[in-house]
């Protein structure tokens, strides 16, 4: 996946498309990037500045992200805790929480 291009690249882009002086596969190709690219760089310029029932804004869509990160972060923390603690055999016979103690009579 290429890098994401600046945000003032993309505004700039999508300036240049509003104003209508080229067609926009035209721009794109100039730009260097796709039409689907830019026209997606613009319908998200229209949710941002208007809303919309339909797309999530930027500011909604990184809201959104740190959620699912937090949301992630414990069950991760719950999963490896639980395994942490798990007693595994060693090689000799016992279980690690009974490798430290004497064998006994």
């Amino acid at each position: 996946m290429p890098a994401p291009h600046p945000p003032e690249f993309r505004r700039r882009a999508v300036g240049l498309a509003r104003q209508g002086s080229k067609p926009v596969s035209g721009l794109a190709t100039e730009l260097g990037i796709s039409e689907s690219c830019l026209r997606n760089w613009m319908a998200q310029a229209e949710t941002d500045e208007n809303g919309s029932a339909s797309r999530l804004t930027s500011a909604e869509k990184k809201e959104l992200a740190e959620l699912r990160k937090k949301r992630r972060k414990p069950a991760s923390l719950r999963w490896r805790m639980r395994f942490s603690n798990a007693r595994l055999p060693t090689s000799h016979g016992r279980t690690s929480s009974q490798s430290n103690l004497p064998a006994g009579p």
